[in-house]
């Protein structure tokens, strides 16, 4: 089956809402603990766009199977060149390429948009985002112990970086 990579239209917003809540609901790769509504997506696509930030779709069929986006890393000037990016694929299409094709084209696009640095927060026990980062040269940049708390656990943030070249 053929997989597209594009730019989300408002038309995409339930598939990115289902991909959302299920990573809320049942991993630690969103600190989130609450299911986003129709209205919390509509609010995060629009300020997504007014920023001027990429949000991307993958589809199979035109479904949306995958989801990426980045946006600010830290809100103080010097880190203006930095941003903070997320890739989420469907329960039952993880294997395919969708995370690769969502992660390569987010990479481009920051670098034709002239940003020098890419962050992951990563949940420190996701072995296989970590591996996945790995993958595109993000290397290991540093671990917050005890920073988030979800499930009755506290978890250590790990962030990820790329050097943009």
């Amino acid at each position: 089956m053929t997989m597209l990579i594009l730019h989300a239209t408002a038309n995409d917003l339930p598939g990115i809402q289902a991909i959302m809540n299920h990573n809320i609901l049942h991993s630690t790769a969103l600190y989130d603990y609450a299911p986003k509504s129709e209205a919390d997506i509509l609010q995060w696509y629009a300020e997504k766009t007014e920023a001027g930030w990429p949000v991307i779709v993958a589809k199979e069929a035109d479904v949306v199977v995958g989801y990426g986006s980045y946006g600010t890393f830290r809100f103080k000037d010097g880190f203006k060149f930095t941003v903070e990016h997320s890739v989420y694929v469907a329960e039952g299409h993880h294997g395919k390429g969708i995370g690769n094709g969502l992660m390569q084209e987010l990479i481009n696009l920051a670098k034709q948009n002239g940003y020098h640095t890419m962050i992951g927060c990563i949940d420190a026990d996701n072995v296989g985002s970590i591996t996945f980062h790995k993958k595109f040269g993000f290397t290991e940049a540093g671990i917050l112990r005890e920073s988030g708390f979800k499930f009755g656990k506290w978890l250590d943030l790990l962030f990820m970086q790329l050097i943009l070249k």
